[in-house]
C-alpha cells in the first residue's frame, strides 16, 4: 500500500483539499482525512486555550503565595497569558461555554506545576480553583 499525500506531505495535502473544495469537484476529496483534520484544527485551538490557561493558573498561584518574589518577569507572564487567551477566545468564540470547566481542568495541573517550580508543599493550594475564568481574564485582579 503506498502512503497517501496526507501522510507523506501533509502542507501540499491541505493546500489539494483547498483547491479541491473550491472547484467544486468534491468526489475528489479525501473526505476520511479531511474530517479528521478539520476536527483535530478544532481541538488543537482548545489545547492551545488549556495551555494557556494553565500559564497563567500558575503565575497567578505563583504570584498568591510567594508575594515576596513578584516582579515584573511574573506579571508580564500574566499579561501575556490574559491577552493571547482573549486573541484566541476572540478567534474561536466556539470555545467560549467551555472555558469554566477548562480553568477547572487546567487548575488541577497548575497545583503540581506550581508545587513544582515554587518549592511549596501542594497541599498549600486549594484543591479546587478559588477564582473564576472572569476573575482571572481582569487585568485589574492580582490574587493576594
Amino acid at each position: 500500500m503506498t502512503a497517501s499525500l496526507h501522510d507523506t506531505d501533509f502542507y501540499s495535502w491541505t493546500q489539494q483539499q483547498a483547491a479541491l473544495l473550491r472547484s467544486c469537484h468534491m468526489m475528489a476529496l479525501d473526505v476520511t482525512n479531511l474530517i479528521d483534520e478539520i476536527e483535530d484544527l478544532g481541538s488543537s485551538q482548545r489545547r492551545a486555550l488549556e495551555s494557556r490557561l494553565l500559564i497563567l493558573l500558575v503565575h497567578l498561584l505563583k504570584w498568591q503565595y510567594q508575594p515576596q518574589l513578584q516582579g515584573k518577569n511574573w506579571s508580564l507572564t500574566i499579561k501575556e497569558q490574559r491577552r493571547a487567551i482573549n486573541q484566541l477566545l476572540s478567534r474561536n468564540p466556539g470555545l467560549q461555554p467551555n472555558c469554566t470547566l477548562i480553568t477547572l481542568d487546567a487548575y488541577e495541573l497548575a497545583i503540581f506545576r506550581a508545587a513544582r517550580e515554587t518549592g511549596l508543599d501542594e497541599a498549600i493550594f486549594p484543591q479546587t480553583c478559588p477564582w473564576t475564568f472572569d476573575q482571572i481574564m481582569d487585568p485589574e485582579f492580582w490574587p493576594e
